[in-house]
């Protein structure tokens, strides 16, 4: 089994593949027994994927999974343990059995269509004008009417046989569900039919008996419950694509070289048979079969699929590449790291998988009123009947048809349907848009947000600060477009790209990247001196010149005996104003070091934060920053990117604390941070939302993982949830209004006030289609995509 995350830790549930569930009743059923059984902290039974997860008190494993699987098939269904096999495999055998089931519905559904349609031609065809040879004529040969229809009827209920075995054993385990209303209403119909037959065949009024016959309601209703079922199923295979997307991501098979001799051509092997620290061979346009490292060559990656970012990366010997990803146009060389489960790839599967098998809260209410809906639809059937047998005039098909109609009008499968199957298909388009939702609890959150904090760099920053102007210094420390000392800005770039080669601070790769794409050369340094968070110093030979180099702050130059000169501060000032970091160089010949020039460094707003922070608005939600960076800088990039409100300087520990205020005012608050820095915030936030790398699924904080950086996950991931809670909403609102509705419309209703009649089959026809009709609105989500104006 593998672990889940949640807010309080790490939990391992128990996993159960369900077989027999048909209806919202029969999984809370389950989820009512099971969730009573001692040493079972919690239970979730998913009807869409009809599978179960049970969190059992730690040390009670392997006794809860016994008594899961005893208590289940006292029920009169079944739970076998979930097989630990690879998501590959679970999907396959899932999708086998579906299509399985499908073609076996479609083989019942063409005879019963065969058999049914001529029965209605015969009971009812006079209505539509049609008349009938006189040796079927029920006035003048009634036997032959009612043997003709009871010989169209039994293969109609010999083949839709599993709905009376499957609905009569679960009333004889006292759990009824949608199958038994299918049993109790139309067996009632095809028994009271096949009496007035017997005793007109046996010369009992044959006439007026034969005008009161129900078997084309019988036939009809099983013919139109299992094309509904049949079209459920169709629709239901659609929602599983987002999976299949994934798994198709890796390839069956990968190009292995030899260990010992280069010279060998690449051998062809199961990607299942490749091990970690294999050497692969990646041709152009080919996946990549296993997480791993470039060796050779020079290439560009597509990882649109995995995370949803258009532009392929760039990559060379040392850099990284994900199990899934598309190689360009280069040949690459690569070692296996990471291979089977334990790719990046299969950790997104399984986080997927886990999600699409969760409850939202949104669900309970649902789940109560299934657990009770089917004996409440038996009693109200019972009590309308006996009301029209009683208290109306109407003769005695009148009740019979009011019963058989409640109880096929009857639909506890949508109810049942209106959450999973919408959770299912939002958390799979969430996936193919590189935005891994955990669970059912963290999407119906993520969609009443109302105030959404946020990192500053990574999120609304590119989080690589690039060098954005250097300033010349005259000898006063005025602005100067003059070279100094011979020295034009792009010599000034060249000494300090030199000096912070030897640095690993993040401001120095970006002076040593602006030094490459400027072309400047690469010189050599001797004598380097390095005070952490302050600068680095030494001697930099660049053309046949050896010049006294320092780079660093204020502080730093201070140290080495040099001064600032106001006209200087003033532009430092400035600087940091606009939100950049200015970095003071120094530079002379022995003992003649003065201040030369100001190097002016940002991490850049991402091109789409304030497009997108200005949409969040519109959304009603209140975006903050909480930044550990200064004050002045937080400021400038809040007010480029239009954020409401700013909270800088702050420790891990303090932005907590900041989550913990907003929540005091009543708001849902959503954190989005690094997962590592930002681990207490979003922890303790409603909806943690951590930023992966590429595609790092490891942040555990989190309950949304977004598998690229930038505001445009975070929009992505809100709007998904929005949109998938509202389709969730309409799922309900349907389920819910067709049975309020439509009961009391096949109790007689319209009737008594003059009205017609509900034919059963009308009734039954209306069942089947209610919940085909949400399975088809919860598969509107696969579209989903933010509108081109929000971005």
């Amino acid at each position: 089994m593998s672990e889940q995350s949640d807010k309080g830790g790490k939990i391992r549930p128990l996993r159960f593949d369900i077989g027999g569930m048909h209806c919202a009743a029969c999984s809370s059923r389950i989820e009512r027994v099971v969730g009573q059984m001692q040493g079972v902290e919690k239970v979730a039974v998913n009807l869409a994927t009809a599978k179960a997860q049970v969190w059992a008190r730690p040390g009670d494993e392997e006794l809860v999974r016994r008594e899961v699987m005893e208590r289940v098939a006292k029920l009169g269904f079944s739970a076998v343990p979930a097989a630990d096999d690879d998501a590959s495999a679970q999907f396959a055998a899932a999708r086998a059995k579906g299509l399985e089931d499908r073609r076996q519905r479609l083989g019942r559904l063409w005879p019963m269509l065969g058999f049914s349609v001529p029965l209605l031609v015969i009971s009812m065809g006079h209505m539509l004008g049609l008349s009938l040879p006189v040796w079927l004529e029920p006035h003048a040969s009634p036997r032959a009417f009612m043997l003709a229809q009871l010989v169209l009827t039994l293969p109609v209920v010999w083949l839709g046989r599993h709905f009376y075995l499957e609905g009569v054993s679960a009333l004889l385990h006292k759990a009824p569900n949608m199958d038994s209303l299918v049993a109790v209403g139309t067996g009632a119909a095809f028994l009271y039919s096949l009496g007035n037959t017997v005793l007109g065949v046996l010369g009992q009024e044959p006439v007026m008996r034969a005008m009161n016959l129900y078997y084309e309601s019988c036939a009809v209703l099983l013919t139109m419950i299992e094309f509904g079922q049949f079209l459920e199923a169709t629709a239901r295979r659609k929602a599983g694509d987002a999976m299949g997307a994934l798994l198709s991501l890796t390839p069956d098979t990968a190009l292995r070289l030899d260990a010992a001799d280069d010279a060998l051509p690449p051998a062809e092997v199961p990607v299942d048979a490749v091990r970690a620290g294999d050497r692969l061979l990646l041709r152009p346009g080919s996946r990549v079969p296993v997480d791993g490292v470039v060796l050779s060559g020079r290439s560009a990656v597509d990882l649109s699929l995995l995370t949803g970012e258009s532009i392929p990366v760039a990559v060379g010997p040392g850099d990284t590449l994900v199990a899934g990803s598309v190689n360009g146009e280069g040949s690459l060389t690569m070692r296996a790291e990471q291979v089977g489960q334990d790719t990046r790839l299969a950790r997104i599967i399984r986080l997927v998988r886990e999600a699409q098998g969760s409850k939202a809260p949104i669900a309970r209410l649902a789940d109560r009123v299934s657990y009770y809906f089917v004996p409440a639809v038996m009693l109200f059937a019972l009590l309308a009947a006996a009301a029209w047998l009683v208290f109306s005039a109407e003769p005695i098909t009148t009740p019979l048809s009011v019963f058989v109609a409640v109880l096929v009008m009857a639909c506890p499968c949508a109810m049942g349907l209106a959450t999973p199957m919408s959770i299912m298909v939002g958390t799979g388009r969430g996936a193919q848009l590189g935005v891994l939702i955990k669970n059912g609890a963290a999407l119906e959150q993520a969609g009443q947000i109302t105030a959404l904090a946020v990192d500053k760099t990574g999120t609304l920053t590119t989080g690589k600060p690039v060098l954005t102007g250097i300033t010349l210094l005259a000898a006063d420390g005025s602005a100067t477009t003059q070279a100094v000392d011979g020295l034009d800005g792009n010599d000034l770039l060249t000494l300090a790209a030199a000096l912070e080669a030897r640095s690993e601070h993040p401001l120095a790769l970006a002076l040593i990247n602006a030094a490459r794409e400027r072309g400047c050369p690469p010189c050599p340094v001797d004598d380097v001196h390095v005070s952490p968070g302050l600068g680095i110093a030494g001697k930099v030979r660049f053309e046949g010149q050896e010049y006294v180099v320092a780079v660093g702050n204020r502080a730093f130059l201070r140290e080495r005996g040099l001064s600032v000169p106001e006209t200087a501060g003033a532009q430092l000032a400035a600087l940091a104003e606009a939100g950049q970091t200015p970095l003071l160089l120094a530079v002379g010949t022995g003992v003649n070091v003065r201040l030369a020039g100001i190097l002016a460094l940002a991490d850049a707003l991402r091109p789409e934060s304030a497009a997108v922070v200005a949409r969040l608005h519109e959304m009603g939600v209140r975006v903050v920053m909480l930044t550990g960076d200064n004050e002045r800088t937080a400021r400038a990039v809040a007010a480029r990117a239009g954020v409401d409100e700013v909270a800088a300087g702050l420790l891990p520990a303090e932005k907590a604390d900041y989550i913990r205020r907003l929540q005091a005012q009543g708001l849902v608050v959503g954190m989005v941070g690094d997962g590592i820095n930002d681990a207490p915030a979003l922890a303790l936030a409603n909806v943690g939302m951590a930023v992966g790398t590429g595609v790092d699924v490891s942040a555990e904080a989190g309950d949304i993982v977004l598998m690229r950086g930038g505001m445009e996950a975070v929009l992505t991931a809100l709007a998904l949830s929005r949109a998938t809670m509202r389709n969730i909403r309409e799922n309900l609102a349907w389920a819910f209004g067709y049975n309020m509705l439509g009961l009391p419309v096949a109790a007689g209703l319209l009737h008594l006030f003059g009205g017609p009649m509900l034919s059963p089959m009308l009734a039954g026809t209306a069942m089947a289609l209610s919940s085909v009709s949400v399975v088809t609105n919860a598969l509107r989500l696969r579209f989903f995509k933010i509108r081109p104006r929000s971005v």
